[in-house]
């Protein structure tokens, strides 16, 4: 008869911390429908690091200290999700300036996410709300700005 052994201390699920990589399945949605914004269930899993920009900073602070395996849904009100909306962040930008940001003989229609290059060498992006032939305006929040979100998350690794 085999001797029975106990597991060792290598044996025990990893847990997610602050540079991570993991691989998962994750769902995020409006909190008060059933729309999906992201669903990987069903699909291939998701692959990323933690803290390298891959996934949203208040995303990532709600998978530290899971382990694999783990199965969760969080409920975010917007000030602990993507932040309220900013009137600010509206803005008209002139057409000649539009035109000199974006690649030649591109097309826009209100409602596509449009890039720029940012002073610092960076990169942002704004969703276009109307092109006319004097401005372009553009709302810069995160589309989910000022919504309460549901973040479901399955951990299948940790690295």
């Amino acid at each position: 008869m085999a001797a029975m052994s106990t597991p060792s201390p290598d044996s025990a699920p990893q847990t997610v911390s602050a540079g991570s990589h993991l691989t998962l399945h994750y769902r995020l949605s409006l909190a008060d429908s059933d729309a999906d914004v992201i669903n990987t269930f069903g699909e291939r899993p998701a692959t990323l690091q933690l803290g390298v920009g891959q996934m949203a900073e208040p995303l990532e602070r709600c998978l530290l200290g899971l382990s694999e395996g783990a199965h969760r849904v969080f409920e975010l009100e917007a000030a602990d999700a993507f932040g309220p909306r900013n009137p600010e962040l509206v803005q008209k930008l002139s057409r000649a300036s539009f035109d000199a940001n974006i690649e030649p003989g591109a097309e826009y229609d209100p409602g596509d996410v449009v890039d720029f290059p940012a002073p610092d060498g960076g990169r942002y992006a704004g969703v276009l709300k109307a092109l006319t032939e004097q401005y372009a305006l553009f709302d810069f929040n995160h589309p989910l700005a000022g919504q309460r979100i549901r973040f479901e998350v399955s951990i299948l690794g940790v690295l």
